[in-house]
């Protein structure tokens, strides 16, 4: 054969081949379009089921299937029903405003009038306005010191959430920690449930109650979080309230003395102050240093201060005063010890400087005061103070405070 003959034998060859091509070409477009549409129609499927079991689960399920045709789910409201509030479950209520329901009936008005005295025009009558909370049902009531002008109310009246009103007695009082109880008689009130507030974090959910700017708007309800704690702040160039609760949550006047509430329902705070100068800036006394004092008075009728018996300056404030550098780097310095007191029998001595109490760093008199809340008459208490540039421990029985021991001061 020639090259000719090979040639046209090639091309004769390609033929069937070509057309072998065209028709697997043919074949794949058309599977290759049934393909694409069966991908849309599933991918179509998937979103529409998507969507129809968002909505049942979300919705339909929740309000018109739980707790209507079948039961909740047992976690339904969480794994630990301890840590929720106790709220009707045929209700889809809102944190917030479950938590105010529980805590709306033990929140209390309080007005009171006091005497000023004024250079120009004498003695005059004011009216003054806070809020209170009840801790007990017969009739103990916890606010703040500064909301009975310290002690010094000629008059205090409680408002009830059921409208009623009855006068107040004052039964103990401390600027220092802006604190006080009432009481109340012939009354079953609902006390609120005291919480935590050694436990808090900085994030976690806070809800204050008062009657901000007037009794116009009693019972004001605000949320926010808590936005730091052991916040200190200066009441003069001596003292200062230490230890506090900061939150983001609008606290104004009359909220003072009303409770910061957690997610529980549960009061972890007194309300206490706002820098007026700033926004968003609100504080609490924490509930757990109210709670020793809380459970005495309940428990016995009454509270017994108790006391150590020494006159102190922080340390930063003796060495700017004296002009003198001391050893200690912080703590109280103690000028003077008090005769036949708890601390001259203990063994403390004027200079030592008391480090720490109960393992407890201490840098001022009122962490010192805050302390001894938690003690009661014939209790010890071990401190580490720095005599001498050494370490050393005493231990120092306590005693009820003597009534003139202020006015002694």
């Amino acid at each position: 054969m020639t090259e000719k003959d090979y040639s046209n034998l090639y091309e004769e060859q390609d033929e069937p081949i070509k057309e072998e091509v065209s028709n697997y070409e043919h074949m794949y477009k058309g599977n290759y379009k049934k393909r694409n549409n069966t991908n849309l129609k599933l991918i179509t499927i998937i979103i529409i089921s998507a969507l129809i079991g968002g909505l049942i689960s979300s919705y339909i399920m929740p309000v018109f299937i739980f707790g209507k045709i079948i039961p909740y789910p047992d976690n339904y409201f969480g794994n630990d029903t301890k840590k929720i509030i106790q709220v009707d479950k045929t209700n889809t209520e809102f944190l917030i405003s479950a938590i105010a329901k529980k805590a709306m009936p033990s929140v209390v008005g309080i007005t009171t009038e006091i005497v000023q005295k004024d250079y120009w025009f004498g003695e005059r009558k004011a009216k003054g306005l806070g809020t209170g909370v009840v801790v007990d049902s017969r009739g103990y009531i916890i606010t703040n010191a500064h909301v009975i002008n310290n002690g010094n109310a000629q008059k205090v009246n409680v408002l009830f959430y059921d409208g009623a009103k009855e006068e107040g007695q004052i039964l103990w009082q401390d600027s220092v920690l802006d604190l006080a109880v009432l009481k109340v008689d012939n009354v079953n009130l609902v006390a609120a449930e005291l919480g935590e507030s050694k436990d808090l974090e900085v994030g976690q959910v806070a809800v204050a109650i008062g009657n901000p700017l007037g009794l116009q708007f009693e019972r004001t309800v605000t949320s926010g979080i808590i936005s730091g704690l052991e916040r200190r702040i200066d009441i003069n160039e001596y003292e200062s309230i230490e230890g506090l609760i900061q939150t983001d949550a609008s606290i104004n006047e009359g909220n003072s003395g009303g409770p910061l509430l957690n997610s529980k329902g549960q009061v972890i705070g007194i309300n206490t102050a706002k820098i007026k100068t700033a926004e968003g800036l609100g504080f609490a006394v924490p509930i757990n240093v109210a709670k020793p004092i809380i459970e005495q008075f309940i428990e016995n009728g009454q509270y017994e201060k108790v006391y150590v018996g020494i006159r102190g300056m922080e340390v930063e404030r003796f060495e700017r005063a004296i002009g003198v550098d001391i050893e200690a780097k912080e703590g109280v310095y103690i000028v003077e010890v008090v005769h036949d007191s708890p601390a001259a029998k203990g063994g403390l001595t004027s200079g030592d400087v008391i480090e720490a109490i109960e393992n407890e760093n201490i840098k001022s008199m009122s962490e010192i005061s805050r302390i001894l809340y938690k003690y009661r008459p014939g209790d010890t208490i071990n401190m580490k103070i720095l005599r001498d540039g050494k370490e050393k421990e005493i231990s120092i029985k306590l005693q009820k405070t003597p009534k003139d021991y202020y006015k002694k001061k």
